[in-house]
């Protein structure tokens, strides 16, 4: 007997064997238990999801010898002849080839007559959106009002190019794409049924590359047995379908956490000496970084059975989410610049070397390393108060100002927003750094105090980043403390903000008195709206 493809060996016969399509199955199922039965049904979805697969089971539901059943017998002769693709009152049309009205109008002259064999004559039209507008038009009047023994199944992978008159005439089903785990559950089913030896992770393989499909998966399944001579390894299957192991792209990402730019590329030449997609694997690169964004924001949503799941939540914790974010927009890029680039392999290495370059531990660091761009840009510019400024040129060093704290006391209020100001620091680290006041620097802890109202801003990892800073800054190891209660003094947020309002006030004094705002409020009863007004420094 010749050898049948598990595409159609496995092809399911009844609503209980199909897989994936629940809502389809539950509407379908009450309404053949209830006789509520319409005379044209539209499955709609991508390849291989079951839209033929359903309409002939449906076929099967409406013309068994037992009566309109939710579960055909699959015994009786008219199962057996629909299953076999012989059952006369079943007419199965390929729109693709038979598009014109002569050829439509031909197929629905014989709908006025009663069936042969069955309960019902069913035309399943596959493909349905191929049809000329003339097609349409022919199809729609017996669409419409079609004889009782009649009934239309139509199936696309493109709803949209379908007449709106022909969609209202029909009961509309969009068929979902099957989901990874669903496509290796039933691939594993079968190949226990089949005896043949299998290893999870293959399965996993083939599902993704499936995108979806099944009948793309059994198609891959058939390919993989072969490749591996009766068995589906892992290695087996990476080999054969080019796909890039994810081991690679871990360590391409631990090697990015700890800087090491040649253990990144010695992962590149190890791609391309297997001859494996480099398209694929900044395809793959881009997955693993959503997921990773995923663990820093939702950590519940990681499986406690994801196979990576420890290499992944380090990898998490060894990147800051801007980064991360920055990673996928520019392994994006990098993957759709591939055709443009001298060949593969120099434009992943490129992508690979534009994450190195571009890999800050925080933001912190990013305006860090472009402020010296900045100042040395605009010499002449003062920088405004509540900026980021560097230390002045001809500042101390660490070193240096540590020693001078020996023999000259701090100032609650002028040293500390001085400090603050040679910090590198951003986002909420920055802002509760302006929002203490210094009560005590010893040699080894810094005392600050925090008003009640600003308690929020100790959130992690701002205080943290704090300590480091002004450890830093100081030349030694500084345990960081702080203590809730009003101020005493005031903090550089509140300097800075006393500094805008003089400012403003005086901007808005200088306009008040120009003679041409006074002459223009004058004659023409004008307003000064005082919050467009900006100071100039």
């Amino acid at each position: 007997m010749s050898y049948q493809v598990l595409a159609r060996k496995w092809r399911p016969r009844n609503f209980s064997t199909l897989v994936g399509q629940e809502h389809v199955v539950r509407a379908l199922t009450h309404a053949l238990s209830e006789q509520r039965l319409h005379h044209a049904y539209l499955f709609t979805g991508t390849r291989g999801v079951g839209k033929t697969t359903i309409a002939r089971i449906l076929a099967k539901s409406l013309n068994c010898e037992r009566g309109i059943t939710a579960t055909p017998c699959g015994a009786c002769s008219a199962c057996q002849e629909i299953d076999g693709g012989r059952f006369v009152d079943l007419l199965e049309v390929d729109a693709a080839t038979n598009t014109r009205v002569d050829e439509m109008r031909q197929l629905l002259e014989n709908a006025v007559y009663a069936p042969t064999r069955g309960r019902f004559k069913v035309y399943v039209i596959d493909e349905v959106h191929m049809l000329s507008n003339s097609a349409f038009n022919a199809m729609l009047k017996t669409l419409e009002e079609p004889p009782e023994h009649v009934k239309f199944i139509l199936a696309t992978t493109d709803p949209q190019k379908i007449p709106v008159t022909v969609l209202s005439r029909c009961l509309q089903f969009n068929l979902k794409q099957m989901p990874p785990g669903a496509i290796s559950g039933h691939l594993a089913n079968i190949l226990q049924a089949e005896g043949i030896s299998f290893d999870a992770p293959a399965l996993a393989l083939i599902a993704r590359s499936a995108a979806g499909s099944m009948r793309d998966a059994l198609s891959l399944l058939d390919q993989a047995i072969a490749h591996g001579a009766g068995k589906v390894e892992e290695e087996l299957v990476r080999s054969m379908l080019g796909t890039v192991d994810q081991d690679y792209l871990y360590s391409l990402l631990e090697a990015l956490v700890l800087g090491d730019a040649s253990a990144m590329l010695a992962v590149a030449a190890d791609l391309g000496m297997r001859s494996l997609s480099f398209s694929a694997a900044l395809q793959e690169l881009a997955t693993l970084l959503t997921t990773i964004q995923v663990a820093q924001c939702v950590p519940s949503a990681i499986d406690d059975d994801e196979p990576a799941r420890e290499r992944l939540l380090a990898l998490a914790a060894g990147f800051s989410p801007e980064f991360v974010q920055l990673a996928y927009q520019i392994v994006v890029i990098g993957r759709n610049e591939l055709p443009a680039a001298p060949d593969e392999y120099a434009g992943f290495v490129m992508t690979l070397l534009r994450l190195h370059t571009f890999r800050p531990s925080t933001v912190a660091d990013v305006v860090a390393a472009a402020q010296p761009r900045l100042v040395a840009a605009q010499p002449s510019r003062p920088s405004a108060p509540d900026a980021l400024p560097m230390a002045p040129k001809n500042s101390p060093s660490a070193p240096e100002r540590a020693e001078a704290l020996k023999h000259e006391p701090l100032s609650a209020e002028s040293d500390w927003r001085s400090i603050v100001a040679a910090l590198p620091l951003s986002g909420l680290a920055r802002t509760l750094a302006q929002h203490c006041e210094l009560r005590r620097l010893d040699d080894t802890e810094c005392l600050l105090r925090l008003a009640p109202a600003h308690s929020h801003l100790q959130m992690k990892p701002a205080p943290e980043r704090l300590q480091q800073a002004v450890s830093d800054y100081f030349a030694r190891p500084l345990r960081l403390r702080f203590e809730l209660a009003d101020n005493e003094t005031a903090t550089p947020a509140a300097t800075a903000g006393r500094e805008r309002q003089e400012r403003q006030e005086k901007a808005v004094a200088a306009i008040e008195q120009d003679g041409f705002v006074r002459e223009v409020i004058e004659s023409f009863d004008a307003t000064l709206v005082e919050s467009s007004i900006k100071p100039i420094a």
